[in-house]
């Protein structure tokens, strides 16, 4: 009898608990939010790109961590000895993107993508260099660009305490996966925030038509910024009565990490131009791009074609998109970028610390904002 008792209440704790837990956030599509003309691919994430990989680890220790690491690989490969066209465009520079110039410079990147916190830029760094002289092959790799970025996450994290560690940036890497990406306040999101709610790590991509080329285009964002929040045309920021200015002091600061991913074979010069329409998506979102936030995107293209093999100083040929042919990428990126702004938003739970709290995005009042302003569920 007393066996059965138990089993009883165990089964009844099992089942309070289930019922107990919270829904699933919606990802942007869920709520009618689908911007732009083309369609996403079939994850609608930066992995869509055929043999990229997202690593994350989340650090939430004690009241007072809550931070972490993203890296994005572009392959699977041994990118130092492959590596993949490459470009940054800087929309403000109040920020630090380790590696930067010399992408500038040649137009590759050799390295994983990696995004953290602001005071954790170096240590990361370190990290990837390890990793990287660590790869079979590398035995005799002397220079090592890393690429870095960051937003500050101070303002929920510890961010003094420098508790990212080498280790936890070489399991993002190591860990780094194809499929689902997990988003929200993961990785480098868990301690962002974006208008004033919280932000965090989001995703989207695009599939041009086959007459369009058929290529595919992913971006992946870490959201740390501020301005007056627009989803989709209608004023959520506004509605809901939290936006940049409406206070005094309250001035839209904060930064935006965004990595542009595509499969289509084209050079530095116009991954450049697609890591620029990149930041220009970020004005669909409502972004002030205030004095203090720090805007960047890093662009890449997969394409064997624009790959450099290194010390290899053999001529070759290859075949490429002409710049009149970037149009359609550039609304894909545009498009990708809004949405994964939004999806940042959305599957962002609620993050307290000592330092203080930052909301989820209330998910109930954003449908009835859609719905006020025509934008429902399909």
């Amino acid at each position: 009898m007393l066996r059965i008792i138990s089993l009883v209440f165990a089964l009844f704790c099992a089942s309070t608990a289930f019922s107990a837990a919270p829904a699933p956030r919606p990802r942007a599509r869920d709520l009618g939010l689908a911007p732009g003309v083309f369609s996403p691919g079939p994850l609608n994430a930066i992995t869509d790109v055929d043999g990229v990989r997202v690593g994350q680890v989340t650090l939430i220790e004690g009241d007072s961590v809550r931070t972490g690491v993203t890296a994005v690989l572009p392959h699977a490969g041994n990118i130092f000895q492959d590596k993949v066209a490459g470009a940054v465009f800087v929309g403000n520079a109040f920020g630090k993107i380790a590696g930067s110039t010399q992408v500038a410079e040649l137009g590759t990147i050799e390295t994983p993508i990696v995004l953290t916190n602001t005071l954790s830029v170096g240590t990361a760094v370190q990290a990837v260099v390890r990793d990287t002289l660590a790869e079979p092959g590398n035995e005799d790799v002397r220079s090592v660009n890393a690429v870095v970025g960051e937003t500050n996450d101070g303002g929920l994290n510890d961010i003094r305490g420098l508790h990212v560690t080498e280790a936890d940036v070489i399991r993002a890497i190591r860990d780094a996966k194809a499929g689902p990406v997990t988003e929200g306040s993961v990785g480098a999101g868990t301690g962002t925030i974006c208008f004033g709610w919280k932000g965090g790590i989001g995703t989207s991509s695009r599939k041009l038509p086959a007459q369009l080329g058929g290529y595919t285009l992913g971006v992946l964002v870490q959201t740390n910024f501020g301005g007056v929040l627009t989803m989709g045309g209608a004023p959520v920021g506004k509605e809901l009565g939290k936006y940049a200015f409406m206070h005094q002091g309250n001035t839209g600061n904060g930064s935006c990490m965004i990595i542009v991913a595509t499969d289509a074979p084209i050079d530095a010069r116009d991954l450049r131009r697609l890591a620029a329409r990149a930041i220009f998506g970020l004005a669909r979102t409502g972004s002030s791009y205030s004095n203090g936030s720090g805007d960047f995107a890093i662009a890449f293209s997969t394409s064997p074609e624009m790959r450099s093999r290194y010390n290899d100083t053999r001529p070759r040929a290859r075949t490429m998109l002409p710049p009149d042919a970037m149009s359609p990428l550039f609304e894909a990126a545009l498009e990708a970028t809004e949405e994964a702004v939004y999806n940042s938003l959305l599957q962002a739970t609620t993050v307290s610390s000592t330092f203080g709290t930052a909301e989820a995005i209330p998910v109930d009042k954003v449908q009835a904002i859609l719905e006020k302003y025509g934008i429902r569920r399909k």
